[in-house]
């Protein structure tokens, strides 16, 4: 597909620009340096127009078939894959992250797209059940009962700060939304204006070929906070996704919630991802999982939410060999570049306020220099410092993570039930180990959306089963993911029809089952027509 690029400066409302009004550049974090063009925030009436576009096309959009909506998901993915050698190039420009990283996102991005194509296209996602009616039941006659997922309107999304695709204009949030059958507005995050500008313009152009109407989609500018709040407030939005920093989702949730009609905020707001050594992996393979988890809580720079930022190692033979390996990659590692100033700017004050032990730390930035840059940080603690300064418990977003020894099982576990809700929470195990910590496990389902055996927990599979959530703090809804086909119920809520005569109800409810789908009839899955 063959796509002409815009590098627009303003808002892109529906088919529509928005107005040039509060001014902004983004900063390349490698140099300092700001980019070119100006980007220009929102306005009041960019807003008013975007939302009122979003509600005009919902009736439309939201009745769409699978199979119109999968087109029109996977004609998003070919022009972000057209546009990719120019999204890529501006998205390193903007987030210093290498192009090898953004290539792949790019390729998540479209993967997530058409992953759920697939989903609508098949259409058994909207969890059609259908109890029949007994008119002879005694005492009462029992009436028809169907139900089904309906959309639930227009969609706020914001876009993340580190991921610049995957999780921002095009990211799991907007398809997910975009596939339940809601028009979507985003708010771009304003480290990353020019990304988000070429992936909007692949978007709108995408939303005009399908001959869809214009309100599908909106991308508004930001230079701070007040179009996300102002966004958040309208009454014509139904739900908010965000992923970022525990501040701005909780705040975003508050005011969710106070509207005078509240609505869903879902918010991934960021993890420890804590990892569990147990006794055998630190004998047997010791120096491997040092090796990788050098390499896992170092990864792009130490900025993906599933960074893992509390290590449990048992106080055994090995554990010097272990922290030696460790800390000896750790001092290697090279100075790297964080998304932003600010970020980096928080991350060396939350370094040098940490109550605990230095182990290693990696090369250090250049002295005086404007750039995001920054060195890696390996702290060592044990049992009785993580329970006399929770701190040691909490997220760091960049490249640092803090072992903490502990004796016996007892403090293991002590550990664990401690722990707040967490996206995460690894296991490096034998096998033979696991059924003798049944009640680690147990108590980790409690506090994480995802369970890792002998793996590292940075790299989130886009497939049916992931669960990318958590519960809170990790997220505003432990019940809920953000990456996985199932994130498409977010954006839905139940209908149900009763007494309704076949003609005047959905396809996807009607007792012939006209699009083949996989339903509950009378408590028994299948793909044949009903009574």
């Amino acid at each position: 597909m063959e796509l002409a690029l815009e590098l627009k400066p303003v808002s892109l409302i529906g088919f529509g620009d928005g107005a040039e009004a509060a001014a902004f550049t983004a900063i390349n974090p490698a140099t300092g340096q700001a980019l070119e063009p100006k980007f220009f925030a929102a306005s009041a009436d960019d807003l008013e127009r975007a939302t009122s576009l979003a509600q005009a096309a919902f009736p439309i959009y939201s009745k769409l078939s699978g199979k119109e909506k999968g087109a029109f998901l996977r004609r998003i993915a070919a022009a972000i894959e057209a546009a990719a050698p120019a999204i890529i190039q501006r998205a390193n420009l903007e987030t210093a992250l290498p192009e090898a990283r953004l290539q792949g996102e790019v390729g998540r991005t479209c993967n997530q797209l058409r992953l759920f194509a697939e989903v609508v296209e098949e259409g058994s996602w909207v969890d059609a059940r259908i109890d029949n009616a007994d008119p002879n039941r005694k005492p009462l006659p029992k009436p028809s009962i169907r139900s089904m997922h309906h959309p639930l309107g227009p969609v706020a999304v914001f876009g993340a700060s580190n991921f610049p695709l995957a999780f921002s204009v095009a990211g799991g949030d907007t398809a997910s939304a975009l596939a339940a059958g809601n028009p979507v507005i985003v708010k771009a995050h304003p480290a990353h204006p020019g990304t988000s500008a070429l992936v909007g313009h692949a978007i709108r152009e995408s939303v005009r070929a399908s001959g869809l109407p214009e309100g599908v989609f909106s991308l508004l500018f930001d230079a701070g906070v007040e179009v996300g709040i102002r966004l958040v407030k309208h009454p014509a939005i139904k739900a908010v996704a965000f992923t970022g920093s525990f501040a701005g989702g909780t705040a975003l949730m508050k005011l969710a919630a106070a509207r005078p009609e509240p609505i869903p905020c879902y918010s991934e707001m960021g993890s420890v991802n804590p990892v569990f050594v147990l006794p055998g992996a630190l004998s047997e393979r010791g120096s491997a999982v040092a090796t990788g988890l050098q390499a896992s809580f170092t990864l792009g720079a130490g900025q993906f939410c599933t960074k893992p930022g509390l290590v449990l190692v048992p106080q055994a033979d090995g554990t010097p060999g272990f922290l030696k390996e460790l800390g000896d990659r750790v001092h290697t590692t090279p100075p790297q570049t964080l998304l932003t100033k600010a970020i980096a700017d928080r991350y060396t004050a939350a370094v040098k306020g940490r109550d605990a032990t230095v182990l290693a730390q990696g090369a250090e930035a250049p002295a005086g220099s404007e750039a995001a840059t920054v060195q890696a940080s390996l702290f060592v603690a044990d049992y009785k410092d993580l329970q006399e300064n929770a701190e040691l418990a909490q997220e760091i977003f960049g490249p640092t993570t803090v072992v903490v020894g502990y004796q016996d099982r007892k403090q293991l576990l002590a550990v664990a039930e401690q722990l707040e809700g967490h996206l995460t929470a690894t296991l490096q195990a034998d096998e033979s180990e696991l059924g003798d910590y049944a009640d680690l496990i147990d108590i980790l389902t409690r506090k994480v959306g995802r369970l890792i055996l002998n793996a590292y927990p940075t790299g989130v599979e886009v497939c049916h089963a992931m669960v990318h959530g958590g519960p809170f703090p990790a997220t505003s809804d432990g019940r809920s993911t953000s990456v996985g086909s199932q994130a498409i119920f977010r954006f839905t809520r139940l209908v149900c029809y009763q007494s309704f005569p076949d003609a005047a109800l959905p396809d996807e409810l009607k007792s012939s089952n006209p699009l083949g789908i996989m339903r509950l009839v009378d408590g028994e899955r299948t793909r044949a027509a009903s009574a």
